[in-house]
């Protein structure tokens, strides 16, 4: 299979988890760290996913699946061994042209999860493709010993320095050209050292002028916390 990779925005979208136990937590806290709305159909919970009812993070329908149930929801996870509600699922998917992970069985789904490096809003996905998800949790584990907490704070310095330079209306090669030119240098040295003044220089030799005091004080923050 060929997949097209992407990051969808699922923040208030109504999503379906089918089934209630470990598999089923899992999905269910990544659905909830990107701000989905999240139900589950599941005639059992685990004592995690019953938490997470009773404190109001996710709805529950305590029930087993019926056809028809994925109607209404953005994005639906499978996430029971049982292959005859995998099934239906994936039926009533593909019939109301819903996206469907069903887990563990690649053949069944049109989209599936990758492993993930996650360093605040910095996230690195690896993907074999469904051939060996073993292979992407040991690529993965690899990645997490050297992406360290400093790519976080550098996501973080971009995504202010973003729309500062953005404003400027500049043609997008030159917009690319700075931006490229700021993380291909020594940025990251400055962050790890907590060097807020070689930080701010830096900053401001490549953007060629001086920083607004706003962004200044926002910047000097990220190194402080």
């Amino acid at each position: 299979m060929k997949y097209y990779p992407i990051c969808l925005q699922i923040e208030g979208r109504r999503c379906l988890v089918v089934g209630g136990g470990k598999v089923a937590e899992r999905k269910v806290q990544g659905l909830l760290e990107s701000g989905a709305s999240v139900v589950v159909i599941s005639p059992e919970l685990t004592e995690s996913l019953r938490r997470m009812q009773e404190a109001g993070e996710i709805a529950w329908q305590e029930r087993g699946y019926l056809p028809g149930d994925v109607v209404g929801f953005f994005l639906v996870m499978a996430a029971t061994d049982d292959r005859q509600v995998q099934d239906q699922v994936q039926a009533d998917a593909e019939r109301h042209q819903i996206l469907l992970n069903v887990a563990d069985v690649p053949e069944k789904c049109n989209f599936i999860l990758p492993a993930l490096v996650k360093r605040g809003p910095l996230s690195i996905a690896i993907s074999t493709s469904g051939k060996s998800p073993a292979l992407a949790k040991r690529l993965r584990r690899e990645m997490q010993g050297s992406i360290g907490q400093d790519y976080e704070c550098l996501t973080e310095v971009m995504g202010l320095i973003r729309p500062y330079v953005l404003r400027w209306n500049l043609p997008q090669a030159e917009n690319e050209r700075i931006f490229q030119s700021l993380v291909d240098g020594d940025i990251l040295e400055h962050i790890r050292r907590l060097d807020w003044p070689g930080l701010q220089a830096y900053l401001e030799r490549g953007l060629k002028q001086e920083l607004p005091l706003e962004l200044v004080q926002e910047l000097k923050k990220l190194l402080e916390q």
